[in-house]
């Protein structure tokens, strides 16, 4: 008799361990589900402030490697890390964009929105943005990423901006999401 009250009690607790898993594992799953639905609605239904409308935020992307310059430059250093395929920019697009920036000097970040959820817009040739920008991103194409090595002339010169010091030379890596 007490042989088969073990047997009914270990088949009962291994009905419940089953029951209780595979109730768990759905729960979570619903969950992964809902949540996911919800983040696609609030990505669809959001978009970014600038002169340029109606666009949908991008999802975060890991920050960029670490580029520190041996020497700086005295003009615009460009270089595409990921050729895009799609149309390249020209001057008085829309561009919607996620950049890190850095001081060439010490490599330290001063400015980013690649772990962010939402682009940066602004109309390329407007004056929006530094001239270093304006200048270094024309001929970028959808989907490419480009490392744009700025001297202070074509940045923020001898008055320096927020936390960047004056006569500084930065290093952007943007990539182009899309432009409108």
């Amino acid at each position: 008799m007490a042989r088969k009250r073990e047997r009914v009690f270990a088949l009962t607790m291994a009905l419940l361990f089953f029951v209780t898993g595979f109730g768990f594992s759905f729960w979570v799953i619903l969950q992964l589900v809902t949540q996911k639905s919800t983040n696609s609605s609030n990505t669809s239904s959001n978009t970014t402030s600038s002169t340029c409308s109606g666009t949908p935020a991008e999802l975060a992307l890991s920050p960029p490697a670490l580029y520190k310059p041996v020497t700086l430059p005295t003009s615009l250093q460009s270089t595409d890390l990921i050729k895009g395929s799609g149309a390249a920019a020209q001057s008085g697009d829309c561009l919607i964009v996620k950049y890190y920036g850095t001081l060439a000097s010490t490599g330290i970040v001063f400015d980013e929105d690649f772990t962010t959820p939402k682009g940066f817009e602004f109309k390329l040739g407007a004056g929006q943005v530094i001239p270093g920008w304006d200048q270094g991103l024309v001929g970028l194409r959808v989907g490419g990423e480009r490392r744009l090595v700025i001297p202070p002339a074509l940045a923020y010169g001898s008055s320096g901006q927020g936390p960047i010091p004056a006569n500084s030379t930065l290093v952007f890596v943007v990539k182009l999401l899309a432009i409108k």
